[in-house]
């Protein structure tokens, strides 16, 4: 699961957010980031909500006084937190509350990963909010897509819907 992480988190953080600020590509590695815990055999602190809020921390702490940088890193986290909602880790309480129920890590694998055609159809939504944003947000534009890959910022008008 990878194509329903990017394209339902990004669609929903710039929707709730709408903000031609932030940096989406970090939004957006902050939607995948958990998932480099694939290779570990199960969910580990970046499937927890203490991870998240401790990188939400460090980023409070290390942009103090910097309010853009602040306002850049701050994608990340929030993608880690979309993350956290779209791959339900919050329904199971011993890896969303970790360390709370105990220090051991619930085994079995990551949350994404086994969910059989379920999985297959929410990749396929992925792809088509990622198909649909392509447009609505008009990365079919060079100059817009080219804003996006060097700083991480949507067309203003697109995203606060003042077209």
């Amino acid at each position: 699961m990878f194509l329903w992480f990017i394209g339902v988190g990004f669609v929903a953080v710039v929707t709730v957010f709408r903000s031609p600020a932030l940096d989406y590509r970090l939004v957006i590695l902050g939607l995948v980031l958990p998932l480099v815990e694939a290779p570990l055999g199960g969910p580990w602190v970046l499937h927890t909500l203490l991870g998240a809020v401790v990188v939400l921390g460090a980023v409070m702490v290390l942009t103090r006084g910097r309010r853009l940088a602040r306002r850049r890193w701050l994608g990340l986290p929030i993608g880690m937190l979309v993350h956290l909602v779209l791959d339900g880790s919050w329904s199971d309480p011993q890896l969303f509350w970790w360390p709370a129920f105990g220090a051991a890590f619930p085994d079995g694998p990551l949350p994404e990963l086994g969910r059989g055609v379920v999985g297959i159809v929410m990749e396929v939504i992925g792809a088509a909010m990622i198909v649909w944003a392509w447009y609505r947000y008009g990365l079919d534009d060079d100059g817009r897509r080219r804003e996006l890959w060097r700083r991480g910022r949507l067309d203003r008008a697109l995203v606060t819907g003042a077209e």
